[in-house]
């Protein structure tokens, strides 16, 4: 089943022809929270059309869409390969940076409607947090692919205490200098330790007593 799964980090490095971005991820995330602190976030991510023809390919018995069985080894595959990337996500729990465990509850479903590929996967923190301020990102540093918020309720909060807030700000507009560089040859070369993509990415911030 392996064959079917077009690995998200070989798409992120084997750049093409096209302008930036490769994929468009839409997405929403939930804040999970035990017993008062930060404990995990949980991911629902959106692929395009296009990648989501790739990542099924082959998948389907006699025309029909791809069962979530049909899906797991899929889901199972990007969520392990996303690891050495630490699945794009930015934690930063009252300032200092949070890392996570191993991933668990991972599969994938498939929008016949929109031809669209989900994958939800839940990370849990290597800690659970108390946490005042709990911040997070999700972006590519590369930019090769475009993590986006959806509408409406992007990010929720599952069993926060009392007194908790959420908000989601949008990044600031890049300066004159950046905006000038935004082309194929910049972002191809950029270096492994580069962050660019954290200046696009949308910020989810949950405050709390």
């Amino acid at each position: 089943m392996k064959r079917y799964a077009l690995l998200l980090p070989l798409l992120l490095w084997s750049h093409g022809a096209a302008a930036h971005p490769h994929v468009m991820v839409g997405m929403t995330s939930e804040v999970i929270f035990v017993d008062g602190k930060v404990a995990a976030i949980r991911h629902h991510w959106t692929f395009d059309d296009m990648y989501s023809a790739f990542v099924t390919a082959n998948l389907g018995k006699d025309g029909q869409d791809p069962t979530p069985e049909e899906l797991q080894p899929v889901a199972q595959t990007n969520v392990e390969s996303l690891r050495e990337f630490d699945y794009f996500t930015a934690p930063k729990a009252n300032g200092k940076k949070t890392p996570f465990g191993v991933p668990k509850d991972y599969s994938m479903t498939f929008d016949g409607a929109e031809k669209t590929a989900t994958l939800h996967f839940t990370l849990p923190l290597a800690e659970p947090a108390q946490s005042k301020l709990f911040v997070f990102q999700i972006y590519d540093p590369s930019y090769f692919v475009a993590f986006t918020f959806n509408p409406g309720q992007a990010v929720t909060l599952t069993n926060a205490p009392a007194g908790c807030s959420l908000s989601v700000t949008k990044p600031k507009a890049l300066d004159s200098e950046d905006s000038k560089k935004l082309n194929e040859s910049f972002f191809s070369g950029l270096s492994p330790g580069s962050d660019f993509g954290s200046k696009l990415a949308d910020r989810a911030i949950v405050a709390c007593p």
